[in-house]
């Protein structure tokens, strides 16, 4: 996948962004940067402003204060040289219900001077096995698999995907996945926004948590997770007797069931989850007559991260 595109500046530049609707603030204040060839995950939950930002940067809704530049234009006044340029996924797609979809598709490619290849993007996306099935009749992964496509055929120097592997299954999955690194790969620059932490751990080079619309932490992945304490996770059944792990374990570590079979050592200041610690756990699994299954020593996932900064599970089930 070949790309040309300039060099250097930011593709996107938002800074204070603020846009209100009525008195409710969808964004207030929100910054952030997405580089060239690179992959910039945007996290958070249901209304803390990602919809709006991408509607902002695509010119569908005009900001009420704050700098926007978008390849160096004003999504708003340059709607029309930043079509060529961009690709968009939204969640409602915008497809016309009543058209093939492999039609739908030549269409868009006809709308650039340069298309990646139709009929091998829609190999790849699994598309040729409904082409000549109406929008309106595909299923809600087929219609998000060419709605992807109709996203990058244009070879966009900068693409906003919204959930691109939502409804999918798992080999469709690993299909798109391949594609966004792809399109990484040939220098565009990816603003991805997405509920699925797996998605922004294999395929994010930057994170953006975002809440109440502002960016409430940036960074990589291994920069995010790399604070607070290791843990000690396993998996064993559950319910089983903590007191005498407790007990062997030294007072330098905290010991739960954070979930139904998922058991946690925590340390309680640095370097506490050490070799005698592991070995200590093994030998209380192996009392018990259980194998711990998916033993590992690390720190918070990125998913704990993120709930942490964004207040909690209940937060994601808010309307957006």
């Amino acid at each position: 996948m070949q790309t040309t595109r300039g060099h250097g500046a930011p593709a996107l530049v938002a800074s204070g962004l603020v846009k209100a609707y009525g008195r409710r603030p969808a964004l207030d204040g929100l910054s952030l940067t997405a580089e060239r060839g690179r992959i910039t995950a945007v996290l958070g939950p249901n209304g803390a402003g990602k919809t709006t930002l991408v509607e902002c940067c695509t010119g569908l809704r005009r900001p009420d204060a704050g700098r926007l530049e978008v390849l160096g234009l004003d999504p708003r006044r340059d709607g029309r040289a930043l079509a060529a340029r961009t690709g968009v996924l939204l969640q409602d797609g915008g497809l016309p219900g009543g058209a093939p979809a492999m039609a739908v598709l030549r269409l868009v490619a006809a709308q650039h001077a340069e298309p990646l290849d139709v009929e091998a993007l829609a190999r790849l996306l699994g598309l040729d096995g409904f082409g000549r099935t109406a929008v309106r009749r595909l299923s809600g992964g087929q219609r998000q698999r060419l709605a992807l496509a109709c996203a990058v055929v244009g070879r966009p120097e900068l693409a906003f995907l919204d959930e691109p592997s939502t409804g999918l299954d798992p080999h469709a999955r690993a299909v798109v996945w391949d594609l966004l690194e792809q399109l990484r790969a040939a220098g565009a620059a990816v603003v991805l926004t997405t509920h699925s932490m797996a998605e922004a751990e294999r395929l994010a080079d930057a994170v953006v948590v975002v809440r109440d619309g502002r960016a409430v932490a940036t960074g990589t992945v291994a920069q995010l997770t790399s604070s607070g304490p290791e843990v000690l996770r396993f998996g064993a059944p559950a319910g089983l007797p903590l007191e005498a792990l407790r007990a062997a374990l030294p007072t330098s570590v905290a010991t739960d069931e954070a979930a139904p079979g998922r058991y946690e050592v925590t340390a309680l200041h640095p370097g506490a989850v050490d070799p005698q610690v592991v070995a200590t756990a093994a030998s209380w699994c192996a009392a018990q007559g259980v194998l711990p299954q998916d033993l590992a020593v690390g720190r918070r996932s990125l998913e704990e991260v993120v709930l942490e900064l964004t207040g909690g599970p209940a937060r994601w089930g808010e309307a957006a």
